[in-house]
């Protein structure tokens, strides 16, 4: 019998190894390969070695499409920190039959595609959309605010449509708080803010850093977002990439920018690594 459970235990990791060498590891080391070879028109890649692609990037233009990327990145990671941070403490303090009802709230979302949902967004912010109809209507504004094609709109739309990766990490690390850290606290005279700084925030920093990374790296990924809600005024990384592979047909330079953004990825990750315990890396996981 105990050959059998451990033939049983033996295989089945097999097949999860064999699974991820061939559609994980696999493409990620061709991925890394192909951003050291050189572009060819007739044949994807020529290999031929270079180092061009990722000089290339140090390119003004390709700068400052990174800076432009992390800019937007950290905001919206800012923004959904700030608005999920009490959204989540409130759900983990909550009576048990409410805090069922309020994370419904933040997974119904996920049921819709984000494509759908972006177009929800434009519809809200154009000219002669809700929000715009609304603030006429309340006497706030004389005419129209142009949201929608800026900046701001495509800011609007990424924390609209990551909020919720950074609610459900804290969340989870805030449910598990020993409530008599802070009980202890107020017990010793310490104010709301005190407690906030001192016992709360070294405490959920696991969650935080888990958040983080779940909204700052698909922030530099996203494309439709860009597109749809900026007008596709302001190129970014993801756009960038898409146009490297389906435009430009140069896949060494799409390949070298999916590395960088691979190596931002593990350097989020080291961080939490070396950040949280083991039950937290699992709950990322």
């Amino acid at each position: 019998m105990k050959k059998k459970a451990s033939f049983f235990k033996i295989f089945s990791v097999s097949v999860i190894w064999l699974w991820l060498g061939i559609f994980a590891l696999t493409p990620i080391f061709l991925t890394f390969i192909t951003s050291f070879l050189t572009s060819d028109s007739n044949s994807i890649v020529k290999l031929t070695p270079t180092l061009a692609n990722y000089s290339d990037l140090l390119n003004h233009a390709y700068f400052s499409i990174l800076l432009q990327s992390l800019y937007l990145a950290t905001s919206c990671t800012i923004i959904c920190l700030i608005i999920g941070y009490p959204f989540a403490f409130i759900i983990a303090r909550s009576q048990s039959k409410h805090r069922s009802l309020l994370l419904l709230l933040v997974i119904i979302p996920f049921w819709t595609s984000s494509l759908i949902r972006t177009y929800a967004i434009m519809a809200i912010l154009k000219a002669k959309g809700i929000l715009n109809g609304l603030l006429l209507a309340l006497g706030i504004i004389d005419q129209p605010l142009q949201i929608l094609y800026s900046n701001m709109a495509v800011l609007i739309g990424c924390v609209y449509d990551l909020l919720p990766f950074m609610i459900l990490p804290l969340y989870t690390n805030i449910e598990k708080l020993n409530q008599s850290y802070l009980e202890a606290a107020k017990d010793l005279g310490a104010n709301w803010f005190t407690t906030f700084i001192k016992i709360l925030i070294p405490l959920t920093m696991p969650g935080i850093i888990a958040g983080s990374v779940l909204v700052f790296l698909p922030t530099m990924t996203m494309f439709y977002i860009p597109v749809l809600l900026g007008g596709a005024k302001n190129l970014l990384l993801g756009n960038l990439i898409e146009h490297q592979f389906l435009t430009a047909n140069n896949w060494p330079l799409g390949t070298a920018i999916s590395v960088i953004i691979t190596l931002f990825m593990g350097i989020f990750i080291l961080i939490y690594w070396r950040n949280s315990d083991e039950e937290d890396r699992e709950s990322l996981v």
